[in-house]
């Protein structure tokens, strides 16, 4: 059973990039934060635009996308950018991957995952990370619902993502809401931008260290900048 609907409209768009082909700003700002050659897993990569601008800045990436359509997509967007990602078709709630990553990304993927499997998904995930590594999400929240083409989620509740990293640096848990009309009713989604940081044995310095004390107003944003929708988990 398909949760997201995206891969069921990855298909009836092979030609046509639903989400684009430039990076969520989420994924620009995250690259900033990264040493060269890192190690870079993305959850639910859909199209592919984020993985292949990891790629592009050098990064070794894994891109995992349950859709094939959409895997077919984003090979080809990676074939014209002259960049190589490690494609990999499944659920990424029940894959078996080698770490360590310095990045675990996911911008509208996570939300899918039914809550009893992200139990056991973020404590594998977080085994996955080198420490000083980064785990970024973009996630639906339960402050403003509204079920899409079909779709079936499990919201995040306040403070979930955060109760599920004891023990990391919690940098940027910021709640916002962004307008959408892609089912052709005009609707908001309510989401939340999480980024964490294992704990290493150095302080934080730089971007991170900034990252970490800044204060994230409440901001109306823009889907194509915030949101990538097409990662489809969990079926």
């Amino acid at each position: 059973m398909t949760r997201s609907p995206w891969a069921r409209e990855y298909g009836r768009s092979p030609h046509e990039y639903i989400w684009g082909t430039e990076p969520s700003a989420f994924a620009r700002q995250l690259a900033a934060l990264l040493p060269p050659g890192a190690r870079v897993l993305d959850l639910g990569c859909g199209e592919g635009r984020d993985s292949v601008f990891f790629a592009a800045h050098g990064f070794d990436v894994s891109g995992v996308e349950i859709s094939a359509a959409g895997l077919r997509k984003a090979e080809r967007l990676a074939k014209e950018r002259g960049v190589n990602v490690l494609w990999v078709h499944g659920n990424m709630a029940r894959l078996s991957l080698d770490g360590p990553f310095d990045l675990v990304y996911s911008c509208g993927a996570i939300h899918y995952v039914p809550r009893g499997e992200r139990a056991r998904l973020f404590p594998w995930l977080q085994a996955l990370t080198r420490p000083g590594g980064y785990h970024g999400f973009i996630v639906f929240t339960d402050h403003v619902i509204h079920a899409e083409k079909g779709e079936i989620i499990d919201y995040f509740a306040p403070q979930e993502l955060s109760r599920a990293y004891p023990g990391w640096s919690i940098l940027r848990a910021a709640r916002d809401e962004f307008a959408c009309s892609r089912d052709g009713v005009p609707h908001r989604h309510s989401v939340e931008e999480f980024l964490a940081r294992r704990q290493a044995p150095d302080a934080l310095t730089g971007s991170a260290a900034r990252l970490e004390n800044e204060t994230v107003p409440a901001r109306t944003l823009k889907l194509e900048e915030a949101f990538d929708h097409g990662s489809n988990e969990t079926r």
